[in-house]
This record gives C-alpha cells, sequence and structure tokens, in this order.
C-alpha cells in the first residue's frame, strides 16, 4: 500500500474501487463479478465499526458476509454479528410501513397519516401540559446511525424545552462528567493504546466480548495477544473472571460497587511512595496538591477488608503499573454502573494522569478523528436542573433515565404525560422495567421510531420504522471520536430503501415541521435550517464537517468515497493542551465536585456487611447479543440457553441448587425464576445475569425472541439505587436473595 504525502494509508487501492461521487448523488457503483455485487461496508452493530465484504446474489439476496481483509483497521476481523444484518435485512418481524395501535392491535397506516397523527398527538399534550409534559427518550443504536446523531437537534428544537433522556445514564454518564470536569468537553474521552502499551490494567470491562466500549478496538483479543507477545502486562479487575481476564497475567476478583475505594487507595499509593510522574506536563494540571490531600486518607491497608483485597496487593499493583513503560487504566461499565461511578472515572483519569500516562503513546490518549465531535456537540452541563421526585442532576440537558418512571407516575401538573423514543427498549435496558412498563400504559400519548414492535414500543400510539441499516449510507461520527487508532470509512447503502421508505433523518425532519412553534422568526429560523438539512443531507453535512476538520487540506469527500476499505490516518498523538476546552487551559486533576463526593466513598469503607442469605447481582455481555434489540435473529439465537444465572458452588451448594436447577430471584423491586449455572468463574456472594432478556410480555412482534424469551435482569434492578453524583443508574451490585424455585407437580386429571 502506497503511503500518502500526507502519512496517510489507503487500504485496498489494489482490490478494485468505488468511482468517486459528491454528496446527493446516487449511490456508488460498487464492484461487479460474475452476476455477484461485492459491496465494502462498516458494521454498524457494536463500537469496533469492523470492515465488512458483502456478497449479493443476483436477485438481491445476501450470499455473505465476511471480514474486510483490506480494512486497516479491521484486518478482516468480523464477529458473530456482523451476520445479524442479513437477518435484520430480511426479518419478517421488520415494520417496513408505519403501524397504528388500535383496539385490535397494531395496523398499517400510510406515512402521510402517520406523520399528521404523531404531530397531532404530540401537539396536544403540549398545548394542555406544557412543554414539561412530554418527553423523549433515546435509544443505544442511535450512536450507530450517523442520521441520527446528526438530525436529532433540530427535531429536539421543535418539540420545545421537553424531558429528554437517553441511555447514556444507564451505560456512560461517569466518563462524560469526568471528561467534561477534566477536559472541558463531554466528548474529550481519553481511550487507551493498547497497541502500544506495556501495561493494560481493566476494571469492570470485558473488552474481549464487546470489542471495546468507548474504547473502538476491532479484534481485541489479537490486541491483547500483542500486548503479551511484546513482553507487556495485563491485569483484570472484575467479580467475574470475564473472557477478557482469562487472557490476563492476573485477574483479581473485587466486591461489585468497591472499586471506587480500590482506585483512590492506588492513586494514594502512587502519592505516598512518590512514585507520581507528571513529568513536563505538570504546568498543565492543575490541582495534583488538592487531590494529593484528599486521598491521603484512602491507604491500601484502610480500604482493604471493604473491597477483599490484601493490602500487599494493591500496593503491589500500583508500583507495577507505575513502574511501567507506557501503561493504561481503562473502566467501563462495571465501575460505571455502581453508586460511585463518577468517582471511578476521575479516578481512571487521574491514575493515568499522576503515573505519567495521560496523552503519552501506550497510555490513555484522545483520538483527532477526521469529524471531530467536540465542533457538533457543546462542552456539556451538569446539574443545572434536577428530576421532579428525587432530584436528580441534569448532565447535558438530560435528566437520569432511573426518573423516568418515577416522574411520570408521581402525577401532578409537572408529569410527562407523552414520550417519544427513538430506537430505544428502555422497558428492558433500564431499572425496575415493570414500574416503567407501567407508566408507559398511563401515558396520554407515545410515538415511537423504530423497526420493531417490541417491549417498549408495544405501548406507543404511532410507530414510524426507518430504513434498515443496510438500505442507507454510513459514517461513524461517534466511535472514530473513540477509536485507538485514527481512521475514517464512509460506507454507501448497499441496497436502497423502498419508495415508501423514510430514512430516520427524514422521520425526523418531517416530525420536527409538524411540530415547531414559538415565536415567528423563531419558526422562520427552524424552517431555513430544516430545508438547509433536508438538502444537504447527512452525505452534505459529512463534506461539510470533513472540510472544516483537522484534515481538511488532505481529506476531502470525494476521497474518502474512493476508498471503499477506508482511510488510514495514523498513530493516536499527544493532542494537549490544544485539545482541552477547560477555562484555564490546562487538565483538572481535582474539580470539586469529585472532592466534595470523597467524603461518600470514605463512609463506605465502614459499610455493614451483607445479610447472611443476600447476594449481589451483575450482568453480563454475551458475543451474540448487543442489548435487547439483536435476540430475533436466528442465526445469533442458536444453541443452548444463554440466560442463566450464573453461581459460584459454595453458593449453590448452600442453597441445595444443582446445573440447571430453577432459582428464584428476588430483589426489593421484584423476582423472576431462570436456571442456574454453577461455576467458579464468579467470586462467591455474586451472581450473574445476561443484560437484554426478557421478551415473554404480551404484544410484542419478536418471533424469534418470543422463543428465546429468558428474564430480564432490569426487572431486579433498582431505580432507587443510583450515583447521586452523575444520576447513572447503579446497575451492579444489586442486593438479591436466591431460592431453589418449588416444582409443584400438575394437577391430577379430573374425571
Amino acid at each position: 500500500m502506497a503511503e500518502q504525502e500526507t502519512g496517510r494509508r489507503e487500504a485496498g487501492s489494489h482490490g478494485g474501487g468505488i468511482p468517486a461521487a459528491g454528496p446527493g448523488e446516487p449511490g456508488l457503483k460498487p464492484m461487479q463479478d460474475e452476476g455477484e455485487t461485492l459491496h465494502y461496508r462498516a458494521c454498524p452493530l457494536c463500537e469496533a465499526i469492523c470492515g465488512l465484504e458483502i456478497r449479493v446474489a443476483g436477485d438481491g439476496r445476501i450470499r455473505s458476509i465476511r471480514g474486510d481483509r483490506n480494512d486497516p483497521f479491521s484486518r478482516g476481523h468480523v464477529c458473530p454479528k456482523a451476520v445479524a444484518l442479513k437477518d435484520i435485512h430480511e426479518d419478517p418481524d421488520r415494520l417496513r410501513q408505519p403501524v397504528r395501535r388500535t383496539n385490535k392491535g397494531f395496523e398499517p397506516v400510510s406515512w402521510d397519516l402517520a406523520l399528521r397523527e404523531a404531530a397531532a398527538g404530540l401537539r396536544a399534550v403540549r398545548d394542555r401540559h406544557g412543554p414539561r409534559g412530554l418527553a423523549v427518550y433515546a435509544g443505544n443504536p442511535n450512536a450507530h446511525n450517523w442520521g441520527s446523531v446528526l438530525y436529532s437537534r433540530p427535531f429536539y428544537r421543535a418539540l420545545g424545552p421537553v424531558r429528554r433522556y437517553s441511555a447514556t445514564s444507564v451505560d456512560q454518564l461517569p466518563h462524560h462528567l469526568a471528561a467534561y470536569a477534566m477536559f472541558g468537553h463531554q466528548m474529550l474521552l481519553p481511550v487507551p493504546d493498547i497497541d502500544r502499551t506495556s501495561f493494560f490494567l481493566v476494571f469492570g470491562a470485558n473488552p474481549v466480548v464487546s470489542n471495546g466500549s468507548l474504547m473502538t478496538a476491532p479484534d481485541v483479543k489479537k490486541r491483547l495477544k500483542a500486548i503479551r507477545a511484546r513482553g507487556g502486562r495485563i491485569v483484570v479487575v472484575d467479580p467475574r473472571r470475564t473472557e477478557t481476564a482469562g487472557m490476563a497475567d492476573e485477574h483479581i476478583f473485587i466486591r461489585p460497587g468497591t472499586d471506587g475505594l480500590l482506585l483512590a487507595a492506588l492513586v494514594s499509593t502512587v502519592f505516598e511512595e512518590g512514585l507520581d510522574r507528571s513529568g513536563p506536563d505538570a504546568g498543565l494540571t492543575h490541582g495534583l496538591a488538592e487531590a494529593r490531600e484528599a486521598l491521603a486518607v484512602f491507604s491500601a491497608e484502610q480500604v482493604a477488608p471493604a473491597i477483599g483485597i490484601e493490602a500487599r496487593a494493591i500496593r503491589s499493583l500500583a508500583r507495577s503499573f507505575a513502574a511501567a513503560d507506557g501503561a493504561v487504566a481503562y473502566g467501563r461499565m462495571g465501575v460505571s454502573v455502581q453508586a460511585f461511578g463518577g468517582l471511578c472515572q476521575w479516578l481512571v483519569n487521574l491514575l493515568n494522569l499522576v503515573t505519567g500516562n495521560l496523552d503519552r503513546p501506550g497510555g490513555a490518549m484522545f483520538p483527532n478523528p477526521a469529524v471531530d465531535m467536540l465542533q457538533l456537540m457543546g462542552p456539556g452541563s451538569h446539574g443545572r436542573y434536577g428530576s421532579d421526585v428525587r432530584n436528580l442532576p441534569e448532565f447535558s440537558g438530560e435528566l437520569p433515565v432511573s426518573s423516568m418512571a418515577e416522574d411520570m407516575l408521581a402525577g401532578g401538573d409537572s408529569a410527562a404525560r407523552g414520550l417519544v423514543t427513538i430506537a430505544g427498549n428502555p422497558v428492558l435496558s433500564t431499572p425496575n422495567g415493570r414500574q416503567l412498563d407501567k407508566a408507559l400504559a398511563g401515558l396520554e400519548f407515545m410515538v415511537s421510531v423504530d423497526l420493531y414492535i417490541n417491549e417498549t414500543t408495544r405501548h406507543a400510539d404511532l410507530i414510524l420504522p426507518p430504513s434498515g441499516p443496510l438500505e442507507h449510507d454510513h459514517y461513524d461520527v461517534i466511535f472514530h471520536q473513540l477509536a485507538i487508532r485514527n481512521t475514517a470509512r464512509y460506507s454507501p447503502a448497499v441496497f436502497p430503501k423502498s419508495a415508501e421508505a423514510l430514512h430516520d433523518w427524514e422521520i425526523l425532519l418531517e416530525l420536527a415541521a409538524r411540530l415547531d412553534s414559538g415565536p415567528w422568526l423563531e419558526r422562520m429560523k427552524g424552517r431555513f435550517m430544516r430545508g438547509f438539512l433536508r438538502r444537504q443531507g447527512p452525505t452534505g453535512l459529512l463534506e461539510r464537517l470533513l472540510r472544516n476538520g483537522p484534515y481538511a487540506h488532505t481529506l476531502s469527500f470525494r476521497q474518502l468515497a474512493s476508498a471503499p476499505h477506508g482511510i488510514d490516518l495514523g498513530d493516536l498523538e499527544p493532542v494537549l493542551p490544544q485539545r482541552l476546552r477547560t477555562s484555564t487551559g490546562r487538565v483538572h486533576a481535582a474539580p470539586d465536585l469529585f472532592l466534595d463526593d470523597l467524603s461518600r466513598l470514605a463512609e463506605s469503607v465502614d459499610a455493614p456487611p451483607a445479610r447472611p442469605d443476600e447476594l449481589l447481582l451483575i450482568s453480563r455481555r454475551q458475543p451474540r447479543s448487543n442489548n435487547s434489540w439483536m435476540h430475533n435473529y436466528p442465526r445469533l439465537m442458536k444453541g443452548p440457553d444463554r440466560c442463566t444465572l450464573l453461581m459460584h458452588p459454595e453458593d449453590a451448594g448452600r442453597r441445595v441448587l444443582l446445573n440447571g436447577a430453577l432459582a428464584r430471584v428476588r430483589s426489593r423491586t421484584g423476582e423472576i425464576v431462570v436456571p442456574v449455572e454453577i461455576s467458579d468463574e464468579i467470586m462467591p456472594g455474586v451472581v450473574c445475569l445476561p443484560h437484554g432478556f426478557g421478551h415473554g410480555r404480551d404484544g410484542v412482534g419478536l418471533s424469534v425472541a418470543a422463543r428465546h424469551p429468558g428474564e430480564s435482569v432490569n426487572d431486579l434492578t433498582d431505580e432507587q439505587r443510583v450515583d447521586p453524583l452523575s444520576g447513572n443508574a447503579a446497575l451492579s451490585g444489586v442486593p438479591v436473595t436466591v431460592v431453589a424455585e418449588e416444582i409443584r407437580p400438575a394437577a391430577a386429571p379430573t374425571a
């Protein structure tokens, strides 16, 4: 592959090409081979954005989906989820035109009628109850779809100052809070430079299964093997011996919810033993002395009993990490979804900072993407207002989703009475799903932009289905921002959408046009902006964003569209202080909101032990799944039941439970019955359920998922358990009891 003058590498130039096309032009002409059509595309089903090679037969059916060996980033890697693109495209359960709920079930309606009724219903709620009478929830798939990312803002503007929620507050909100407070922008999220690190320290993450999370990294397994092959070290801290822990040099069990104490002790040890290496970047940092003083009380000896790890092991880990030549700490879901999630992510960043590993090759670095989210999103905000019942804090215009159901059910003049969901299934993905089920059933009006009738959208008055993932072009606006290497890839549509279909961005613009209100001048501004956005389309916006990006003089849309395998823009490089957005132009090592929250962490050292009959529940992700929306695809659901309760042999023995036996699991919010899977990969005192199941509810239009319903872990999680600092749900470490399910004999037949 020839080197470009800029140092970029264009992958696959020897393998044929796609003719250049400008914004607004029809689909790029793909390669032809004996009646087959060959398409190259990035996979939109998880954060790894692996390159795909899709062969389409002459009759329009997908013949094969394989990894693109010429993709400079994924290098031919592909996970089992990629084949689900064929199932999604051909799924008979997928909605292809709008449907309206009636007394007899959902019935198809025209787009014109659906859009008119959707707008009329939302306007009616807004007129009766004011803008706060409306709410909107955006699910995880929005981040994988550039139409939603680029076009949600005009829709929100047309709705007015409504309550906004998203999957962010059951996932990564602590990351954004730490980035906002330390670096000045919610999207300045450092990622591990795992291709060059010599010590990878992992807290509550399983990148072998997730393909990286807030760390876009295809083929993590091979990259982890490379760390060890070059003499590096991998240490995983987790209550479960995950697939990633199985590849590590060392796995350390930790009690759920105590990672904050361990992280505080690691940073405290670095300071106490003089291991800190701020080096030449000391002048770029503000507050190190304050952090040192505040964390002095969290000695290894002080926290060891609470977390179940010996003090000498904590100190040894701190010394090894600080001594490594290029090390990086990485904390993900397990440390975000707990009561100290905000502190955990601050402390992860602080550990990288004080050991000299922030903005350093092999450490935690900031990508420099071709389309920079720092230009598209505001820096963030925190605590400007709160939720109705518990006053949980706003972040960047969103309220914590843990407050959504209770604020709906509270009644009164301020309660939300109408809802829009966009590509989300919060009944299965947010805490206390049964309570949300009840709240949704009581709404005055609800609209969903979604491909399916799922556990949430079954409550909608109207469902507006967008085109499928292979029926629109694609650029990963979000995940290039989180990638361990700077790359760019544009993917044209594989199939044209039908004449009757609308893309998600078209649906949002059409709804916005019908909902816009306010002063005349504001309406005119909105009309002008929507007209501009409609004429441009996402592809036109991409061209403009590239012209204003960091590679503006060397990378155009035409060049990107002519590189079917993507373009490599090079290794991550140090970018501070240029990319900082703080008021001082320096990294804020000790923001007041974190220092003030340390007293709460200190109190947890003396928290009472769990009751003898109590276990702590955590969740897990699986290679053939991604949240709740990938359970309707036959290729991914083959094999034995995957919705099982992992339990340590000691805990199972005390409850007289055998492998495969049914157990009743109870929490404050509800109870479920699931089969037990006995394994020593889970530590004693902890049980584990996969996330995303629970498809046995009435009125769901998912035929494959209905045959593998499982139970929802979020029927056990508790909306009252949150990180009060960030508002993120504390889904991990939920207290539960587990007992053997009584099997009642079938009733004898009557005479």
